[in-house]
């Protein structure tokens, strides 16, 4: 079983700056893709942005230029740091990680999601 824990939400002014982490553990054979979600109440969830094991990066258009996505291979980590911040990127921020576990089986897990609140 895999398991994916989000920390580092939590409630910023307008134009600041939240830096969340995610880490993976449990039975990991290797992780490709890693990405950061999000769902603002009434919403669908949807993807903020996406790093792959060699480091491609793909993010939304909304993000793009204020939000950064890295990740520590030897750490099963990944980050988003993000910046001028704005009152609409309010919303449950869910990591999401995909790789191979020790039995070779393919998974997809989920964190239990981490708040940001953008608000003066």
């Amino acid at each position: 079983q895999v398991h994916v824990v989000e920390s580092g939400g939590g409630l910023v002014q307008p134009g600041g700056s939240l830096r969340l982490s995610c880490a993976a553990s449990g039975s990991i054979f290797s992780i490709n893709a890693m990405g950061w979600y999000r769902q603002a109440p009434g919403k669908e969830r949807e993807l903020v942005a996406l790093i792959t094991r060699v480091g491609n990066t793909n993010y939304a258009d909304s993000v793009k230029g204020r939000f950064t996505i890295s990740r520590d291979n030897a750490k099963n980590t990944v980050y988003l740091q993000m910046s001028s911040l704005k009152p609409d990127d309010t919303a449950v921020y869910y990591c999401n990680v995909e790789g191979r576990n020790r039995q070779w089986v393919q998974f997809g897990s989920w964190g239990q999601g981490t708040q940001v609140t953008v608000s003066s």
